[in-house]
């Protein structure tokens, strides 16, 4: 049982941990060099600025990667706490520091929620961020079992689900589905710098998803690419492969060489479709059937999100996801709702029904057990209300 906990480093992440425990009734002490990030983190109902007069039952470290070492042993030396973990998306490497600098290795467990945002600091934080996300710990022969069930514990507090791996096992995997994809963003976000401005202006959905997460603090970023670097380098080694074999097809698709055409086509129809079966791979939401997208243009103005919402409700359909494109000073947006694929068709034809423009339906997530249904055009066009 946890009813005390300390938080060292007032970020997003340690921030939406304070808020998340405050919230079960568990006193929060906070703490970090930067007194602003603190106060604000407080005023949000993160917990008390004041340091525990006696150690609390677990520590969460919410700093680099780089700094797990020498933080836990600054707090052990002041006995912060009777148990110690921390969120930082890189494992290996801090666990190493631990083993051989920390004052009482035992009583650490590593951690890393797989939740966060492009935006950092305690303004960006929330209690609710890691609901239903997976948060790693790795063990080692030395934790204790004592150890271990607090972080569980405070695992359960913040309502993720909790997986237990071996660190190097989780770098590796992180470096796949997380490190290696922001570099690739940040790359592609950056041929974006002194782009023309009508290639600006055309910018979609599509750019701005693959981009997001480029906004992520470099500082931080570059800290944790540091402590995985061999991982990252591993796999962007392999899209390197890929992406100059792909590069070689297109140049010669360019100039029209009709001798290798076939060939061509073959190895770039090859690259997507592998492309498509890589994103089959990633989990949906838990026990959902594959869904389609219900694409409906709404106007730009104050209340039209909440009618088709409303609407929505009232056919009875449950929404997956949604997602909203929509460009500054254009008069419409674009909302993408996802449904069950079995959901789709009724509810374009009822709001359709209710005068709303529904584009084709589509659907998402394919898998080997729901195959791709066709898309489907909406015969009329229907005017946006108002």
């Amino acid at each position: 049982m946890i009813r005390t906990a300390a938080v060292v480093g007032a970020g997003l992440i340690g921030t939406s941990v304070a808020l998340a425990l405050s919230r079960r009734g568990v006193l929060v002490h906070l703490i970090d060099t930067d007194k602003d990030a603190v106060r604000t983190a407080v005023s949000l109902g993160g917990g008390v600025a004041e340091p525990p007069r006696e150690p609390v039952d677990i520590a969460v470290l919410a700093v680099p990667p780089s700094a797990i070492g020498r933080v836990l042993a600054e707090q052990q030396a002041k006995r912060l706490a009777h148990s110690y973990t921390d969120v930082a998306s890189v494992k290996h490497e801090p666990e190493l520091a631990v083993r051989f600098g920390a004052p009482d290795p035992t009583s650490y467990v590593g951690g890393h929620p797989m939740a966060g945002g492009e935006r950092s600091g305690p303004l960006a934080a929330c209690a609710n961020l890691f609901e239903g996300r997976t948060w790693v710990l790795t063990t080692c022969e030395l934790t204790s079992r004592e150890a271990l069930n607090r972080a569980l514990a405070l695992v359960a507090l913040c309502g993720a689900v909790p997986v237990v791996m071996e660190s190097t096992a989780h770098d590796r995997a992180v470096a796949l589905v997380s490190h290696a994809p922001h570099v690739v963003a940040a790359l592609m976000a950056a041929r974006l710098e002194h782009a023309p401005e009508e290639a600006s202006r055309l910018a979609g959905q599509g750019v701005r998803d693959m981009t997001r997460i480029a906004g992520g603090d470099p500082g931080l970023w570059g800290d944790i690419l540091e402590s995985n670097a061999a991982a990252v380098a591993d796999v962007l080694g392999e899209l390197a492969e890929d992406l100059v074999s792909t590069v070689r097809a297109l140049r010669s698709l360019a100039v029209v060489d009709v001798a290798r055409r076939a060939e061509d086509m073959t190895s770039v129809i090859d690259m997507l479709g592998r492309g498509n079966a890589g994103r089959a791979r990633l989990p949906g939401k838990p026990g959902s059937p594959a869904g389609a997208v219900v694409p409906v243009v709404i106007g730009d103005k104050s209340g039209e999100l909440a009618r088709l919402l409303a609407a929505v409700h009232d056919s009875g359909v449950n929404i997956e996801d949604v997602s909203i494109d929509h460009s500054p000073g254009k008069p419409t947006g674009l909302v993408e709702l996802v449904v069950a694929a079995e959901a789709a068709e009724s509810l374009a034809e009822r709001l359709v029904g209710a005068n709303w423009t529904v584009q084709r339906v589509r659907q998402v997530f394919p898998t080997a057990a729901a195959p791709r249904t066709a898309h489907r055009e909406w015969p009329r066009p229907v005017a946006v209300p108002g």
